[in-house]
């Protein structure tokens, strides 16, 4: 079949202080009609800037060279202008974030129209009618309201719904998707993927996209090119790289994915990280730029790049051993990157469960309203619940997770906690309430509970070095020179940093480097809990494994309690003990990892583990998303009964007697065996018992 688009040779530079950045190195690629082509790798790999090269959107400092065809047309010898007429018609994209992308001065409608006008003779109110199909196209309702809305009215999932009904406006050859799901939620995530293959079937279109995740091209690629150092590196059918894959690091990104499919749910086992970082890509040897960080390293991987060769048919691999590995990633029966040993969690577990280990933070009935307002006068007009009354205990030694969508409550509720502001009664950390403490007495209480954040980047002081960094909780309790030496030494090695490198600033470090640093900075004062708020969300998945395997293994060391808050499920299923789904401020099911996970009852979380996608074709295959409608918000004053019947599979489902129950009456966590609770009066009726087989065709 001949190629829609055909990427030949293609070379882009840059310059920079430390010298030419080979950003992209000899990529060749093609992309059939009406097929998918996945392009993986870590951040900086040379994924985005291969696709901003065939859109011709590279900064006039890019040095581009190479061949890119579309339907056998040169696009790299055009003008802009000459682009300007081809992007957004016979090629488009679709970006990673939705609000960046759209004009916020203008409605969407209006962009939609002039999306079209560009390309097509229509006039203004033919445009107009068209832009609200092609919004009913891909789900958003009441298009002629929504169209009429600026971009900050909608939400993270609607705008990029918008963004798509823009790329496929003028039935184009081509879509590029960069990274369209990483800022969603799963359950989002689930329904772009599928509009996105609407999209496809609709217009025809060949599909590149543009992924870190491995889950996600399991079930949407029917190619996969791995791009590592500016280069492909490996290159097959999704279903032969994924069960045979021939290049370590492929090998490594693979071993590094979480999943919430395996029978070690609780973590028992370890991730297998890939150690290292990628190379910068300036003065580039010529060597494999993956031989630092590779097992399998011989004297040949740097005496000359590997060439991209055929292993089998239709798979390449850029591995002078390509041939010796087996498998999904053995030599000699062996892995290739073994796994850590690591302690398995049990003992402390049957403790908890028997009320043998005593509770680090209790947290009895929190709540957290807003006001809603209105008006330019911000009058007052209802309240906003954040977090409508919940209680847990986390008990030494284990990991409590909150998961949920955005909006649900989970950031707030550390906040509260963090504050150790609340009322009497509410919460004690570590046996004390916080509010029969005086403020002096209160800060002496926050030496038991710390915080990481989710962005290591911009939680550390980029004037500080790592030593400041780390010592600065010891010298603010007064603890002197040679003992904060010798800590902040003890904690670098702990974390798995060097402590000869104390005296860098953050802008040396990797982005998982710099998280080790900002837990060992959580650390410094032993606490006996430690707040994660979203800890792993900005790494990349190589980088990630090792720090999820960092945190069982103090948390091992140290028996320290971890309160976690995350949006990927796949990692909580890895290193939780204990889980709280949370949806619009109350929790809707509790339990410990296994029952949670092994036998969801709540049709919420039930939907929200259906949308986790698993690296691994055919098992993804055989998976179907319940797809949720709409998208959670916090609602001002809500109706006293249940609030998630607007979203439910389960409530279409029900009698009229069924419906108004949950209407009227709000349901209360209940528990169903063991520790394992939930909020639902139907999740065990019989409707609810092939509740994802019978919604296979929800609408999107």
């Amino acid at each position: 079949m001949t190629p829609v688009l055909s990427i030949r040779d293609l070379h882009v530079d840059f310059d920079s202080e430390a010298g030419v950045v080979q950003a992209v190195r000899g990529v060749s690629l093609d992309v059939e009609v009406g097929r998918t082509l996945a392009i993986v790798g870590e951040s900086g790999s040379g994924k985005s800037v291969t696709a901003m090269s065939v859109m011709g959107l590279l900064p006039d400092t890019a040095r581009v060279s190479g061949s890119v065809r579309l339907a056998g047309e040169e696009l790299l010898e055009r003008s802009d202008k000459d682009l300007s007429g081809i992007r957004g018609q016979r090629i488009s994209m679709v970006f990673q974030d939705p609000l960046s992308s759209l004009t916020p001065v203008f409605t969407v409608g209006a962009q939609l129209v002039e999306a079209l006008q560009i390309h097509q003779a229509m006039s203004k109110s033919a445009a107009w009618q068209r832009a609200q199909e092609l919004l009913d196209l891909v789900g958003i309702s009441d298009s002629g309201r929504r169209a009429r809305s600026y971009p900050h009215e909608l939400s993270g999932g609607m705008r990029q719904r918008v963004m798509i009904a823009m790329a496929i406006a003028n039935d184009p050859e081509v879509i590029i998707a960069d990274e369209p799901t990483t800022a969603l939620d799963v359950t989002i995530a689930a329904q772009i993927l599928a509009l996105l293959k609407k999209a496809q079937a609709e217009t025809g279109a060949a599909l590149l996209l543009i992924t870190h995740d491995l889950g996600v091209v399991a079930g949407t690629a029917d190619e996969v090119a791995v791009m590592y150092g500016g280069r492909i590196v490996e290159r097959a059918a999704v279903d032969d790289l994924f069960a045979r894959p021939r290049m370590p690091y492929t090998v490594g990104l693979l071993g590094a994915m979480p999943r919430v499919d395996l029978k070690n749910i609780g973590g028992s086992e370890p991730l297998t990280p890939v150690d290292g970082t990628p190379p910068l890509l300036v003065d580039v040897a010529d060597r494999c730029q993956f031989a630092p960080r590779c097992p399998l390293v011989v004297d040949s991987c740097t005496a000359a790049e590997p060439v991209l060769e055929s292993v089998t048919q239709g798979h390449l691999a850029a591995c002078v051993r390509s041939n010796e590995i087996a498998g999904r990633g053995l030599i000699a029966g062996d892995p290739i990157f073994p796994a850590g040993v690591e302690p398995v969690k049990d003992v402390v577990l049957d403790k908890v469960a028997n009320g043998l280990v005593p509770p680090i933070l209790t947290v009895n009935g929190l709540r957290r309203e807003f006001p809603l307002t209105a008006g330019l006068l911000k009058k007052r007009v209802g309240t906003v619940a954040a977090v409508a009354g919940v209680s847990f205990e986390v008990r030494a030694g284990e990991t409590f997770a909150i998961v949920g969508e955005s909006g649900s409550g989970k950031t707030t509720t550390l906040t509260e906690l963090v504050d150790l502001n609340q009322s009497a009664g509410v919460m004690t950390l570590d046996g004390i309430d916080p509010a029969t403490l005086t403020g002096r007495q209160r800060r002496g209480l926050r030496r038991s509970m710390s915080i990481v954040f989710q962005d290591p980047a911009q939680a550390l002081d980029p004037r500080f070095t790592a030593y400041d960094i780390i010592a600065e909780p010891l010298r603010a309790l007064g603890i002197g020179k040679t003992e904060t030496s010798r800590r902040v030494g003890d904690l670098m090695t702990k974390v798995g940093l060097d402590a000869a490198h104390a005296d860098r600033f953050p802008i040396a470090f990797s982005g998982g480097q710099r998280q080790r640093i900002a837990i060992a900075r959580a650390l410094a004062l032993e606490p006996k809990l430690v707040v994660l708020d979203e800890p792993l969300s900005a790494l990349d998945v190589s980088v990630q494994a090792g720090v999820v395997n960092l945190l069982r293994k103090l948390q091992q060391e140290s028996g320290v309690a971890f309160l976690l808050v995350a949006h990927d499920l796949a990692v909580v299923a890895h290193i939780a003990d204990r889980i709280a789904v949370m949806y619009r401020g109350a929790f809707v099911e509790t339990g410990t990892t296994a029952e949670v996970f092994g036998a969801p009852a709540h049709p919420y979380t039930r939907a929200l583990l259906s949308a986790v996608p698993v690296p691994d074709p055919v098992a993804q295959r055989h998976r179907r998303p319940i797809l949720l409608r709409g998208e959670a918000s916090a609602d001002g004053d809500a109706a006293i009964g249940c609030s998630f019947t607007g979203r439910c599979p389960l409530f279409a489902r029900l009698g009229d007697a069924e419906r108004a129950r949950c209407r009227a009456d709000a349901p209360e966590l209940s528990v169903d065996s063991g520790t394992h609770a939930y909020a639902c009066h139907f999740a065990s009726h019989e409707l609810a018992a092939d509740l994802t087989d019978a919604d296979r065709e929800a609408p999107v």
